[in-house]
């Protein structure tokens, strides 16, 4: 079990060791920018300052029970922070989305001394939010698209991260956590594990951040490499690193950017901490 606060702080460390990861291809780390002209490693870690008591809030408000207008108040101040830290870059717009509702989630199950499990995650999410979550993701079907996601959700007929969460994120708990789960299994460290969700996750993902920047072709194109990289054995094999780097230039020269993969890998991160036994503590963060 964790006090409230660690759970939001556990939320930002997740959220800078998927910064930190590379190579995920096309995205912006410590070694490199990716495919973003405008942001670098330190926008990010702004970002991140700026939202570092976002999540704690979001656990306590899930606590309280809070009805969904209040989490969402909350998540547009906390875009509104985002954009002031980071002079209008958009960096954690879908994180502040996935991962704040995923504290409220936990927050909730603390308050009842329920322990954070996935399947009681989801159940808490499903149970408090998922009427209100479902209604906001229809109502984005029918009006005009006010982002760049939704928009390619939108034209496209995908799923969007508003469907996502209206379904307690299936792709999360049903690839990208069992993934890495699966990886440290077959004893992969920690960086490989993150590499072989982040893999999975691209590979099955209607990641709407790739569509807008390379339409459909491009979603195509990353989600095959994805496939292709895991067929080949994934970060298991003895080159993975190499061929993961191959990659990332590969989706650099097409300007692609699979930034729903990046938010789900650091939600899978931030599950597994809250989920681990006392024996490995440190499982996913270390």
């Amino acid at each position: 079990m964790y006090e409230l606060a660690s759970i939001g702080q556990q939320a930002v460390r997740a959220l800078y060791l998927e910064l930190a990861l590379e190579p995920k291809p096309g995205l912006v780390s410590l070694r490199d920018n990716g495919s973003h002209q405008d942001m670098t490693a330190q926008t990010f870690v702004r970002s991140l300052f700026a939202l570092r008591h976002y999540f704690v809030q979001m656990a306590h408000a899930g606590a309280a029970q809070q009805p969904f207008s209040v989490l969402e108040t909350l998540g547009l101040q906390a875009e509104v922070r985002m954009l002031r830290a980071t002079g209008g870059i958009n960096t954690h717009r879908g994180a502040i989305f996935a991962l704040g509702l995923l504290c409220a989630s936990a927050g909730s199950l603390q308050a009842q001394h329920i322990p954070n499990s996935p399947q009681a995650l989801r159940t808490a999410l499903s149970t408090h939010w998922g009427p209100a979550l479902r209604s906001r993701a229809e109502r984005a079907h029918q009006r005009t698209p006010t982002t760049n996601g939704q928009r390619a959700a939108q034209r496209y007929q995908l799923r969007s991260a508003g469907d996502e969460a209206a379904d307690a994120f299936p792709t999360l708990f049903e690839t990208t956590l069992p993934a890495l789960q699966a990886a440290y299994a077959q004893g992969l460290a920690d960086r490989a594990a993150r590499i072989q969700a982040f893999f999975a996750t691209m590979a099955c993902l209607d990641d709407t951040n790739m569509v807008h920047r390379g339409g459909m072709d491009g979603l195509h194109f990353g989600q095959q490499a994805a496939r292709r990289f895991l067929a080949a054995g994934g970060a298991a094999r003895p080159d993975w690193l190499e061929h993961a780097r191959a990659l990332h230039a590969a989706f650099v020269a097409r300007r692609l950017s699979p930034g729903g993969s990046a938010d789900l890998l650091a939600c899978a991160c931030w599950v597994q901490q809250l989920s681990v036994s006392a024996a490995q503590p440190q499982a996913c963060l270390t």
